[in-house]
């Protein structure tokens, strides 16, 4: 696997919506990952963007061809690099990235933290209303990175899997899983306990889990 392009982004004001967004990026050819995220990238509202635990986020090439085939009218328009994303590797799926996975891209040493949550900014970005929602449905929402060692990252580098501690929670199980009205109690504990998941996931899963053991207690 290989970083296939790199994405940074300025602030960028939708007067419509009297709102600033860093959705708009363009590609680079290297950039220096920090503990925030590449160097040069802005995120306009770090309540649900950037930080620490949000400092680099990926897209799957994959999820673009279904965003298409759900939106036939984004052919041409849902192509890499225009969801947000700072990598695109065209081997890394949301059902082929583990939470907890650890990566080296570069120099820098990368830890997969939880899926992304897609927002308004999405729809209005493709200007299709609900598309958020479609790839909530459909677990397509791509991931954020955590960073675990600051370095250079590049086209062309090579990414390098150093870790799975987790060989059955992926991305996009985490997210189906969620998504179900039900879910079983067993593989909610286990995507609780999956070692390097965000701490805001794991106090979603136990209230999950804590709403579930009360409506099985009064059964």
């Amino acid at each position: 696997m290989q970083i296939e392009q790199l994405y940074l982004g300025k602030l960028t004001h939708w007067e419509a919506k009297n709102q600033n967004t860093g959705i708009f990026k363009q590609p680079v050819d290297c950039a220096y990952v920090s503990k925030e995220g590449l160097v040069g990238d802005v995120q306009a509202d770090r309540r649900f963007h950037g930080g620490p635990e949000k400092a680099l986020h990926q897209f799957a090439q994959a999820s673009y061809d279904k965003i298409v085939e759900g939106y036939p009218e984004l052919n041409g328009i849902a192509v890499k690099g225009t969801i947000g994303e700072n990598f695109s590797c065209a081997d890394m799926t949301d059902e082929n990235v583990f939470i907890g996975d650890i990566y080296q891209y570069g120099t820098a040493v990368i830890q997969v933290a939880q899926p992304r949550n897609p927002c308004w900014k999405i729809n209005y970005r493709y200007k299709v209303e609900l598309l958020s929602n479609y790839i909530a449905e459909h677990a397509i929402s791509g991931w954020y990175y955590r960073v675990l060692q600051e370095g250079k990252v590049a086209v062309g580098d090579t990414i390098v899997l150093l870790e799975r501690p987790n060989h059955l929670i992926s991305n996009a199980g985490l997210l189906h899983l969620m998504n179900q009205q039900q879910p079983a109690l067993l593989a909610l504990e286990a995507a609780r306990d999956c070692a390097g998941l965000n701490t805001d996931w794991i106090k979603r899963i136990d209230s999950r889990i804590k709403h579930l053991t009360h409506a099985l207690n009064k059964q």
